[in-house]
């Protein structure tokens, strides 16, 4: 026969100090069930398949190496790629894609339509991304639009509806601008590179060293950077004030009892 527990434990002196919680090693991830968003999947793989079918009816009106030259088929093409990406992993329930990139994405797409819209859409002749314009006439017009207007937006409310915010940081602001950065570099190669009379030598009409000279090239080019970084800096500001449209309930595994006796 064992001795009964007392009902009154004897006093026990304190233990000095504190004690300090160690942190836990297990992920968050590791005691949460796996969430699959198949809605939220068919979104972006129906983005993804529009900037990809955009991009190729561009690339068989026109030369694919003019159109592959614009910076809006670039991103609309990353951004495809990026789209595909989250959409494989919102169907498989797997951790969404790093802020960093997505971030990068959407804020190319935008610089792309933002441009176009405010600076190329009264040029005449009318711009055109395959430099025939009015040859096909009704692909064009709707492959213009995918890329130019229903892809930035698509991208913007998969950013506002679909995602968690609080992940963007201002840090990553500058290093989004190298690619722009990269591009004009390329742009003002390309343009010394080709023969003096080509046709669209230099593609947009802000970035014409011909027309204009280094000096005013460079000064719009400044002035777009600034843009750009103000951009940047407004999608982050916004992203750590806009409310989380995906807050779920997660189910830990782990069932609290009422206590005995």
């Amino acid at each position: 026969m064992t001795a009964p527990i007392p009902r009154d434990m004897p006093d026990i002196p304190a233990i000095p100090g504190i004690p300090v919680l160690m942190p836990s090693a297990v992920p968050a991830a590791a005691v949460m069930s796996p969430v699959r968003r198949p809605w939220a999947a068919l979104y972006r793989l129906l983005i993804a398949g529009a900037c990809a079918a955009a991009v190729a009816v561009e690339v068989a009106i026109g030369p694919p190496a003019h159109v592959l030259s614009h910076f809006v088929v670039q991103s609309n093409i990353l951004l495809a790629l990026v789209m595909l990406l989250a959409s494989r992993r919102a169907w498989a329930a797997r951790r969404p894609l790093p802020a960093a990139l997505t971030g990068a994405a959407l804020l190319y797409v935008l610089i792309g339509a933002l441009v176009h819209h405010v600076l190329l859409t009264r040029m005449s002749p009318t711009f055109s991304l395959t430099g025939e314009p009015g040859t096909h006439t009704v692909w064009q017009a709707a492959a213009r639009t995918v890329l130019l207007t229903a892809a930035p937006v698509a991208a913007l409310l998969d950013w506002l509806l679909l995602t968690t915010p609080d992940r963007l940081h201002l840090r990553q602001a500058a290093p989004w601008l190298l690619y722009p950065l990269v591009y004009l570099t390329f742009i003002l190669t390309r343009g010394e590179l080709l023969l003096p009379g080509t046709p669209d030598r230099y593609l947009y009409p802000f970035l014409d060293v011909v027309q204009r000279g280094y000096k005013h090239v460079l000064g719009n080019a400044l002035l777009l950077g600034l843009s750009f970084y103000a951009l940047a800096v407004l999608l982050v500001a916004v992203d750590h004030t806009r409310p989380n449209p995906v807050r779920r309930r997660y189910r830990t595994g782990f069932r609290l009892r009422p206590p005995v006796g």
